[in-house]
Formats: structure tokens, C-alpha cells, sequence
């Protein structure tokens, strides 16, 4: 019997924490018009600065290992 559930390791893990953070941020500047990392951290600091790019950076980290993982599943 053969598991199809795709497992994350912790970086995976780190990086969708990361990635639903920055979801619900936009959601939040969508809806109410309030960024809260510009909020907490100030607009464009270098703070604030960090979290959107470590954000995405965990974005295109997750698309190459869901890809990485879905062609291993075709194989």
C-alpha cells in the first residue's frame, strides 16, 4: 500500500505558515483596506520590507517543491 498524500518537511511547513500569513494579509487589504504588516512593522520599513519578501520567497519556494513533488508522482 502506497501513501498518495504529499508529506511536508518543515521548510514546507515554515513556508506555507508564511504563505497563509501573506494570503491573509491581502485578504485583509481587500476587504478593510488595512496591511497589517505595514500595521505592525511601519509602511516600507526595512522591517516590513523583510516580511514581504521572506513571504514571497516561501511562494515560489512552495510552487517548485509542489511541482517538484507532483512530477514524482507521475513518474
Amino acid at each position: 500500500y502506497e501513501d498518495n498524500k504529499m508529506k511536508m518537511n518543515s521548510m514546507e511547513w515554515i513556508a506555507f505558515v508564511l504563505v497563509v500569513v501573506g494570503g491573509l494579509n491581502w485578504g485583509l487589504v481587500g476587504l478593510l483596506d488595512l496591511d497589517l504588516v505595514a500595521t505592525l512593522f511601519g509602511e516600507m520599513t526595512t522591517l516590513s520590507r523583510i516580511v514581504y519578501s521572506v513571504v514571497g520567497i516561501s511562494t515560489v519556494y512552495l510552487l517548485i517543491a509542489v511541482a517538484s513533488k507532483s512530477g514524482k508522482d507521475a513518474a
